[in-house]
């Protein structure tokens, strides 16, 4: 497929699924051909805007597409994901990649009957700040994460843990490399009936113990993530895209001293990253940066950060 450009479709256009839509309209190797929405004004008028074609039925549309970019509600993922899987296209599907394990599941094993690629929307993996300070994260051994918004008109079919600590999760599955052996949290429904501030203390079997905190009722915004590890600091703002090391620096000849400090950014948008490599995957025959296999991996652990709030809210 890669001497060809491929035809896109995105499924939902709302807050985020317009800017799936925008991006794909421009991305190397792919041109958007559709958008769905059950909502026909709102499709009408994003596919007139990036010349594509304007849909209501998901369905419609299988037989004109080389690859799917779900931005629909979390509860339609599965349903959505295997009947484009099940047909044979490529699919990218927003986070949460389910609402549950069982729907992530089915998913995945959609994806590999067909042998097609199943991308996840952690766009936090694509951010150019989490991808200039990776490299010196290292056997972390404690890890602070402060994600911190407004309240939303959006996804508010799922609790905060789903909506925004997700993407935390998954960031910190994917920097420590060891399994989680124990989980404390604590969740509070404010003004919605699920809950809308929560945080979580998560350790894993090597010792590291990661403590992440997500609000969605908060007067400011903040998406800040800081490793803390043998000699070194490493502090990421997602929000901002920049990023900080500092390393202590021993010497034969003169006391230890800490240095660094802000390190390079290259300046790109991490949605576009993200949908890049998804159109790559798809074109090359590789594998996605963010699989079903890690989607499925933060669905898991926010079930089980979910049933340790319910547990506790229960005592």
């Amino acid at each position: 497929m890669s001497d060809r450009i491929l035809r896109a479709a995105v499924v939902g256009v709302g807050h985020l699924g317009r800017h799936h839509a925008r991006i794909l309209a421009s991305v190397a190797g792919a041109t958007l051909t559709a958008v769905v929405d059950t909502n026909q004004p709102r499709a009408q008028e994003i596919a007139a805007g990036l010349g594509a074609r304007a849909f209501t039925d998901v369905r419609d549309i299988l037989g004109d597409v080389d690859l799917v970019s779900i931005a629909a509600p979390t509860e339609v993922h599965a349903e959505i994901a295997t009947l484009c899987l099940g047909r044979g296209i490529p699919v990218l599907v927003e986070k949460p990649l389910a609402r549950t394990v069982a729907e992530a599941d089915a998913i995945i094993a959609a994806a590999e009957r067909a042998g097609v690629v199943l991308a996840v929307g952690h766009t936090e993996r694509f951010n150019p700040a989490v991808l200039a300070a990776r490299p010196a994260v290292d056997n972390p051994g404690f890890v602070e994460v402060h994600r911190l918004g407004t309240f939303p008109e959006r996804s508010l079919d799922i609790d905060v843990v789903f909506d925004l600590m997700i993407h935390d999760l998954d960031l910190v599955l994917s920097m420590v490399d060891s399994e989680v052996v124990s989980i404390e949290a604590v969740g509070v429904p404010v003004l919605t009936d699920r809950a809308d501030i929560a945080n979580a203390r998560i350790k894993f079997a090597n010792g590291c113990v990661a403590n992440i905190t997500a609000s969605r009722i908060s007067r400011d915004r903040t998406r800040k993530i800081r490793f803390f590890q043998r000699d070194a600091y490493i502090s990421i703002d997602c929000g901002a895209r920049e990023a900080e090391v500092y390393r202590l620096m021993r010497y034969p000849d003169r006391r230890p001293a800490i240095e660094g400090g802000r390190i390079e950014v290259p300046d790109s948008e991490p949605l576009r990253n993200e949908l890049q490599d998804f159109v790559d995957a798809v074109r090359f025959g590789r594998a996605p940066l963010v699989g079903g296999r890690d989607g499925r991996r933060a669905v898991a652990l926010a079930a089980e950060i979910t049933a340790c709030m319910a547990a506790g809210a229960r005592a």
